[in-house]
């Protein structure tokens, strides 16, 4: 039987047993059954079998109740009903008893699938694996890159090649950084490790390699990182698959490069929130009002995901800690966001990207809007239509792909990034692909560019991986194309804006904002945050800041770079 039927197969049984109770109950109706057994299926068909995994089944599955929850609950069934979609707050409220629902519907679903994916292999055998002859020489692919895209299809050629192939990954950083949730982490919501997955433990049967790429040579397929030796050491390939990536891009701005703080990695999240509480020690005892001001002054360069969230929550963040500070005065706080458009959050509608805007005003962050960023001194920041006297900058303005690129012998745009052809290869370098921020991917479909975003990473590599199986069994590569699901982006105060794609009606979208996005937020990046153990310390972070202030420990100090790239002086300040 195909794995995906069997998967299929199972997921519908499993959860008919875990809506059963429910339906006895009379707690839901026929409708409600119906859509949670085919949910149920479409789970089943995503997830593939992992032994005694009862816990991590149980709350992956658990987690996806909350989108469940709205899609079914809140859209689907009332507009089937023909009634207006309840994502007001009153509408919300009369469906909390039936979101509780979806969560311990999820719950016993996880447990189930994983009772019924056992007995399954007991009986009938493990999932068939797709049919591979055993070569007498063992391929070696190498992945370089550890984020989402190189990760994915690491996982991807485990699943369908298994021990028939050399997986190697070679990251600088041995663990995947689960960026959406990064501006968390700089605004002391959750911790970085909650953040951080561990490459090794990950991938089982993948050769985990840290290091950094400094050359490749294409005509003895030999890549050489980084190392002790004059020449580094060297790695050999027969595939190899480039998920470098991007670093920011400066624009040009040597003062800004040399004094802003960048927002792309683990440890610039962990130096910013370590510079607001900095910042916030030394307002304290300064007696000068307009140099508290200056010191209480925060701005982020750029308007885009990555900008709003870390401004709505560096500004949740201040607030919160003001209590902590008996000497300052919350009107002396300003959170300033600088971007060259007219307005913010261009990736998302008009009408999300005015109510993000209405509503991170109310919360007191202020706008530059058709303002570019122009110049940085220490303590000053030049704008195009004025100056900003602040003792902090971040920049999150703009990206290009790794720099190493341009060192190797590859076809590249103007921009930088690798050009590849609609299979995700490299023209005229056989069996070399790349995927992601560090490639220029055009749709197969819509011949349009396809934007450096995870969710395009993710299918980039799960159509890459995919092309190497084919190759190596002599049959024809597949073109990419994919339709974006949608976008989501938390504006801070328990507040969200999530424009959804409609399945089968790509011109469409369904947008929702307010604390039904937040949750909606929450409940979609909890379920694709790798590991158990990850899932449950972030939703107990997530708790226990209902209850309790941030923590204002400056864990370690780091600032400036110096001629190694390391951090070496306490802050960073402009």
């Amino acid at each position: 039987m195909n794995r995906f039927i069997r998967r299929g197969f199972l997921g519908a049984l499993a959860g008919l047993a875990a809506a059963a109770p429910f339906l006895v109950l009379s707690a839901v109706g026929v409708p409600e059954f119906a859509v949670a057994i085919v949910a149920a299926s479409m789970y089943g068909v995503c997830v593939p079998p992992a032994r005694r995994a009862y816990a991590d089944g149980i709350m992956a599955a658990a987690s996806l109740g909350i989108p469940n929850w709205g899609i079914s609950s809140v859209i689907l069934l009332p507009v089937l009903s023909g009634n207006h979609m309840a994502w007001d707050a009153v509408g919300m409220q009369e469906h909390f008893a039936s979101l509780v629902g979806w969560i311990l519907f999820g719950a016993l679903l996880g447990g189930m699938l994983q009772i019924a994916s056992e007995i399954a292999e007991v009986h009938y055998g493990p999932e068939a694996a797709p049919a591979s002859p055993l070569p007498s020489k063992l391929t070696r692919i190498v992945i370089l890159g550890g984020g989402f895209g190189g990760m994915r299809a690491a996982e991807h050629l485990e699943e369908e090649l298994g021990n028939s192939a050399l997986i190697s990954l070679v990251s600088d950083t041995n663990a995947l950084l689960f960026t959406p949730m990064l501006a968390e982490v700089a605004g002391s919501s959750l911790e970085p490790s909650h953040i951080s997955v561990p490459l090794r433990s990950s991938l089982r049967r993948t050769h985990f390699v840290r290091g950094r790429v400094t050359d490749v040579d294409f005509d003895k397929r030999v890549i050489v990182l980084d190392g002790a030796g004059e020449k580094g050491r060297e790695l050999k390939y027969d595939h190899v698959i480039f998920a470098l990536g991007a670093v920011s891009n400066y624009l040009g701005l040597k003062n800004v490069e040399r004094l802003a703080f960048n927002f792309k990695t683990l440890l610039d999240a962990i130096r910013i929130r370590n510079h607001v509480i900095e910042m916030f020690e030394r307002a304290d005892r300064e007696t000068d009002p307009s140099a508290r001001r200056q010191l209480l002054t925060f701005v982020i360069a750029g308007g885009g995901f990555a900008g709003v969230e870390l401004a709505g929550a560096l500004n949740d963040f201040a607030h919160g800690i003001f209590a902590d500070y008996r000497n300052l005065n919350i009107e002396e706080l300003c959170v300033t966001l600088v971007h060259s458009r007219d307005r913010i959050l261009p990736e998302l509608s008009d009408t999300l990207a005015a109510y993000a805007l209405e509503k991170m005003k109310q919360r007191g962050v202020t706008f530059r809007l058709g303002a570019r960023l122009v110049d940085a001194q220490p303590g000053l920041v030049t704008l195009s239509d004025g100056l900003i006297s602040a003792e902090t900058l971040v920049w999150t303005a703009g990206t290009a792909p790794n720099p190493v690129i341009r060192t190797l012998a590859l076809p590249t745009t103007p921009r930088g990034a690798i050009t590849v052809d609609s299979t995700l290869a490299v023209p005229d370098r056989l069996t070399v692909w790349a995927l992601g921020d560090c490639a220029a991917v055009i749709d197969s479909e819509t011949k349009k560019p396809c934007p450096p975003t995870a969710q395009f990473a993710i299918r980039e590599a799960a159509t890459v991986a995919k092309n190497i199986c084919a190759s190596l069994k002599g049959r024809p590569a597949t073109d990419f194309h994919f339709r974006s699901l949608g976008a989501l982006c938390v504006v801070g105060h328990q507040n969200a804006c999530v424009e959804l794609t409609v399945p089968f009606a790509h011109t469409r979208s369904l947008r929702f904002s307010g604390l039904f996005a937040w949750l909606i937020w929450r409940g979609i990046y909890v379920s694709k945050l790798p590991g158990l153990e990850r899932k449950i310390r972030v939703l107990t972070a997530w708790t226990l800041e209902l209850f309790f202030p941030r923590d204002i420990s400056q864990t370690i100090e780091l600032g400036a770079k110096d001629t190694h790239g390391s951090y070496a002086a306490v802050s960073r300040n402009i």
